[in-house]
C-alpha cells in the first residue's frame, strides 16, 4: 500500500497545501519536496501543484523543467511510479517533455476562475483508474494559460491511444478537442488543468475532486480512508 505522497515545490508554487490537506482527507500523507531534491526515494505518488513556477518566466514551466528535483519525477515515472501535473504542474510536466502538447494563453486572452464540468473520457490513466467512462465531474479551474494545444497528429494519437483523460463540457478556454488533461503512453503520467484538490470538501461544496485523487490512490496500491473534512 501506497504511505507516503510528495508534492513537489518550486519558488512561486501555492495550491501545495492544499494537495496536502486533499490527501490527508483520504487518509494518505503527503509531504513538501523542495525542486532542489534529487531523488524521490520512498514517494509512492508524486504532485506537482499549481502556483506560477519561477514566476513563470519566459512561459509556465519552462525554468521549472531544468530543477533538479525534475530528473528525479522522470526517473519516478519511467520506472512506472504515479505523477500527476495539476494546472502550473501540467505545464511543467509539457516542458519537460513527460506529456505532449503545450499550453497556451485561454482565448481571448482572459483569465478563467470557476467551477467547470467535466466528463471522464478514458479510464486507463493512474488519475481515473476504475472511474466510469462518461462520469462528470464538478471542478474548479483558475488559470490564464491552460489552453491546450498539439499537432494534428499528436491529437490524432491522443484519441486513438485513449490518452485525453478528461475533456470540458463546456470549453472555457480553447482547448484542443476541449482537452482537460491528457496522460503518456503507459499512463501513469497525467496532467490536468483543472484543480480536483479544491474539490474534497462538503464544507466548499464540493468534493467531486476526492472520485479523481481517490482512484490515483488505489492505482498506487492505497484504497483511500475517507477522514471527515
Amino acid at each position: 500500500m501506497a504511505q507516503r505522497a510528495g508534492v513537489v515545490v518550486f519558488p512561486g508554487t501555492n495550491c501545495e497545501h492544499d494537495v496536502v490537506e486533499a490527501f490527508a482527507r483520504l487518509g494518505v500523507p503527503a509531504e513538501l519536496v523542495w525542486h532542489g531534491a534529487r531523488s524521490l526515494s520512498g514517494f509512492d505518488v508524486v504532485v506537482l501543484p499549481g502556483g506560477f513556477a519561477h514566476g513563470d518566466y519566459l512561459r509556465p514551466g519552462a525554468i521549472a523543467r531544468f530543477s533538479p528535483v525534475m530528473s528525479a519525477v522522470a526517473d519516478f515515472a519511467a520506472a512506472g511510479g504515479p505523477v500527476v501535473g495539476i494546472c502550473n504542474g501540467f505545464q511543467v510536466l509539457t516542458e519537460a517533455r513527460l506529456l505532449p502538447g503545450a499550453l497556451q494563453k485561454n482565448k481571448g486572452l482572459t483569465f478563467v476562475c470557476q467551477v467547470t464540468e467535466l466528463e471522464v473520457a478514458s479510464d486507463r490513466s493512474a488519475l481515473t483508474a476504475g472511474v466510469e467512462v462518461g462520469r462528470r465531474l464538478r471542478v474548479p479551474i483558475n488559470h490564464f494559460e491552460g489552453n491546450f494545444t498539439a499537432a494534428p497528429e499528436v491529437l490524432r494519437a491522443l484519441e486513438d491511444e485513449g490518452r485525453v483523460v478528461l475533456r470540458y463540457l463546456d470549453n472555457p478556454n480553447g482547448s484542443a478537442h476541449d482537452i482537460a488533461g491528457v496522460c503518456n503512453g503507459p499512463g501513469n503520467v497525467v496532467g490536468l488543468m483543472p484543480h480536483p484538490e479544491r474539490a474534497t470538501s462538503e464544507l466548499l461544496g464540493l468534493t467531486d475532486g476526492l472520485v479523481l485523487l481517490g482512484a490515483l490512490l488505489a492505482s498506487a496500491g492505497a484504497p483511500p480512508a475517507m477522514v471527515p473534512a
